[in-house]
């Protein structure tokens, strides 16, 4: 079970995300669900899966640094991966997880290949979630960009949630992007 813990728990400073997704349409119950998105998604497809995008030691984005209190040129290692559903990709899923956040208990994190986050995550009851912030994508931005690298159509925007997980001194974020595949 996943417990929800306020910000004064998590101090973060956000830059253009949102407390909640404003105008999202169709997508907002996607958005706005506290729950396992992966799990969400195996429920709705019988076919879902993972594909690993890229699985790389980075900097992190400038904001995402900040929020996981690491400084902007500290490498991380950053996960995408694809989740599919009908034969489609659905979700772009963006992971950061900093060096000293791959040891303990999440040692394994770095080794999931095919294998989703998301169960890792939520199948565990000492992990604590942070609030969800939201955007909207546009394509300037590099989430954006990296995103639609696997789509065939370019929608004008994306829509985002991220948050930080924390199981005791470990913390990594995690970004989804909403793929226009997922409410058709």
């Amino acid at each position: 079970m996943l417990v929800n813990v306020t910000l004064a728990t998590f101090p973060i400073r956000k830059v253009n995300w949102l407390n909640r997704p404003i105008l999202s349409g169709q997508l907002k119950p996607w958005l706005i669900d506290h729950g396992s998105l992966t799990s969400s998604l195996q429920q709705r497809y019988s076919d879902f899966k993972v594909r690993p995008v890229a699985m790389i030691f980075a900097k992190p984005i400038v904001d995402e640094a900040t929020l996981l209190h690491v400084p902007a040129r500290k490498v991380a290692l950053i996960r995408e991966v694809l989740l599919f559903g009908g034969g489609q990709p659905v979700v772009f899923a963006h992971s950061v997880l900093p060096r000293a956040s791959l040891r303990g208990s999440w040692n394994a994190l770095g080794r999931l290949g095919n294998k989703p986050l998301g169960t890792a995550l939520f199948t565990n009851p000492k992990v604590k979630r942070a609030p969800l912030s939201y955007k909207k994508l546009s394509p300037h931005q590099v989430l954006y960009q990296k995103a639609v690298q696997h789509l065939t159509d370019k929608p004008a925007c994306l829509w985002a949630r991220r948050s930080v997980f924390r199981l005791n001194c470990a913390t990594i974020l995690v970004t989804e992007v909403f793929l226009p595949n997922l409410s058709k």
